[in-house]
C-alpha cells in the first residue's frame, strides 16, 4: 500500500501527528477536517488529502490564525497557494529561532552570573520573563503581516545595496578588484586568527 492510499484511524493520525484525539474530534465539529471515510463501525479513517489539510490548517494556526480565520482561508483553499502557506509558516520558525537563540544567550548569561555567585537583577528577571512568554505565545495574524513586511523591506534593501555593490565593483579595474580580494582574505583569516 503506497502513502497515497494508505488510511488512518483517528488514534494512529494523532499519535503519528503529535496532537491530541481531542483536537481531531474539534476539528471535526467545527468543519475543518472531517474524515473522507468510515470504517464500518464508524471509526474515523483519514486519508493522504486529510493529512494534507491538517498541515494547512497546523500551518494557518502556527501563524497565528484563529480557527475561524483557518476556516475561511480553507474554504477558499483548493490545495493551491501551499508554497505561500509554507513560506508564511518558515517566516514565522526562522523569528521563532532567533527568539529562541536570544533567550538561550540570556539564560547562559544569568546561569555565569548565578556560578560566580552574581545574583540575577529584578531588570534580568523580568526580561527573562518576557523573552520566554513571547517565545511561548501564539502569533497574532498581525505579528505574522509584519514580520512578512519586515522580511520584504529587508529583502529590497538588501537588493538595492547588492545593486550598489555590483555597480562600485564594475568601476575598478582589475588590479583593484584583484587587491580588494586579497584584502577581504586577509581580513577573514585575521578575524579566524583572533578566535583560536
Amino acid at each position: 500500500m503506497n502513502e497515497h492510499t494508505k488510511t488512518w484511524r483517528i488514534g494512529e493520525l494523532a499519535v503519528q501527528a503529535g496532537i491530541t484525539v481531542r483536537t481531531l474530534h474539534h476539528y471535526d465539529r467545527l468543519g475543518l477536517l472531517s474524515p473522507a471515510t468510515r470504517t464500518s463501525g464508524s471509526h474515523r479513517c483519514y486519508t493522504a488529502d486529510d493529512v494534507a489539510r491538517l498541515q494547512r490548517i497546523i500551518a494557518l494556526r502556527s501563524c497565528g490564525l484563529t480557527l475561524q480565520e483557518t476556516a475561511a482561508v480553507l474554504q477558499g483553499d483548493a490545495g493551491g497557494g501551499v508554497a505561500d502557506l509554507l513560506r508564511r509558516q518558515l517566516d514565522v520558525v526562522n523569528e521563532r529561532a532567533r527568539q529562541a537563540v536570544d533567550l538561550q544567550a540570556r539564560l547562559r548569561g544569568i546561569l555565569n552570573r548565578l556560578e560566580r555567585n552574581i545574583e540575577p537583577s529584578i531588570d534580568d528577571l523580568l526580561r527573562l520573563i518576557e523573552d520566554t512568554t513571547r517565545l511561548n505565545t501564539p502569533w497574532t495574524a498581525e505579528q505574522v503581516a509584519r514580520l512578512r513586511a519586515a522580511r520584504a523591506l529587508d529583502s529590497a534593501a538588501f537588493a538595492a545595496l547588492n545593486e550598489q555593490r555590483r555597480q562600485v565593483w564594475g568601476t575598478l579595474t582589475g588590479d583593484e578588484q584583484t587587491r580588494r580580494v586579497e584584502q577581504r582574505r586577509a581580513a577573514v583569516s585575521a578575524s579566524g586568527d583572533t578566535r583560536s
